[in-house]
């Protein structure tokens, strides 16, 4: 898997949650080897025994049912340990969601913009307007016990991250009901004890479609959260709404996204396996063209 990358002219890797157990004898060889670098990985990695399919929401830190939170306490030290011993310098989060049993919010949101797909890029929609901001009330309202309930978990691993010397990198969410609410990230991190080992995640395609929703202005949440950046997942989103498209086949402003970049930030590409070999080294190529 790692000499692919390697070949394609990759030297630093992230390792994503889909990777199993029974990959890991050959990707510390690798390391080894020096064949790549592996500078951040993804909660869970490797993933927990017996689950054999990407799962970074298979225990969540926003989860009150204590035998839950425990097994996300349990494997996110585990990750932890995995990315020290591979030496990557960041563990890339989720933060959880909050659940509702019936009558979702996310629904009448879902229904208006299949019905009206440019609603949420256009204010002046006030009938959507009205909908989202309903939405948004219900979901504030019954939060509040999930969102304590992550920021509690995130402290409970601050200390053992510091100790393993890796960064948390909190990433944005792309679904309605996840969390943190995309307004809340700046108080969230400021929150967070001085000198903490974490900071924000920007996932380019999650912000994307957050704003097709109404729910920010893509530059505007960049420029909010500039000195907390930690690094970035970068893929595009194609019109109907797909992300993890190759770097340019989309309507991504990645020209806009890359003003944000700074030499201590790390850049995954974060691409679908759908994608062809020829589509992965385009979008290297669109993002080198950018560095440079």
């Amino acid at each position: 898997m790692l000499r692919e990358m390697a070949s394609l002219g990759f030297k630093h890797i992230e390792l994503s949650h889909g990777v199993r157990i029974t990959l890991v004898p050959g990707i510390l060889r690798a390391v080894e080897e020096g064949l790549v670098e592996i500078t951040s990985t993804h909660n869970f990695c490797p993933l927990p025994t017996g689950v054999v399919q990407a799962a970074p929401n298979l225990f969540e830190p926003s989860v009150t049912e204590y035998r839950e939170h425990d097994q996300w306490l349990r494997h996110t030290k585990r990750s932890i340990d995995f990315a020290a011993q591979v030496k990557a310098k960041a563990l890339v989060c989720h933060l959880g969601s909050v659940t509702f049993f019936w009558f979702h919010p996310a629904h009448n949101v879902k229904n208006y913009l299949r019905d009206h797909p440019d609603a949420g890029r256009r204010p002046e929609d006030t009938a959507y307007q009205a909908v989202l901001q309903k939405a948004m009330g219900r979901l504030r309202k019954r939060m509040k016990p999930f969102w304590e309930q992550t920021k509690s978990s995130i402290n409970e691993i601050l200390d053992y991250a510091a100790q393993k010397n890796v960064r948390l990198g909190l990433e944005n969410r792309e679904k309605f009901e996840e969390l943190p609410l995309d307004g809340d990230y700046l108080e969230f991190l400021a929150g967070l004890p001085a000198n903490a080992p974490a900071g924000y995640w920007h996932d380019t395609g999650h912000a994307d479609i957050k704003e097709s929703m109404g729910l920010l202005n893509h530059r505007q949440h960049l420029e909010s959260l500039s000195d907390r950046i930690l690094g970035f997942h970068l893929h595009d989103v194609s019109a109907q709404g797909q992300d993890h498209q190759a770097v340019g086949s989309g309507h991504i402003d990645f020209k806009m996204v890359s003003s944000f970049w700074r030499p201590h930030h790390l850049l995954t590409l974060e691409l679908s396996p759908r994608i062809t070999t020829e589509e992965v080294l385009s979008s290297k190529a669109r993002i080198d063209a950018l560095i440079g």
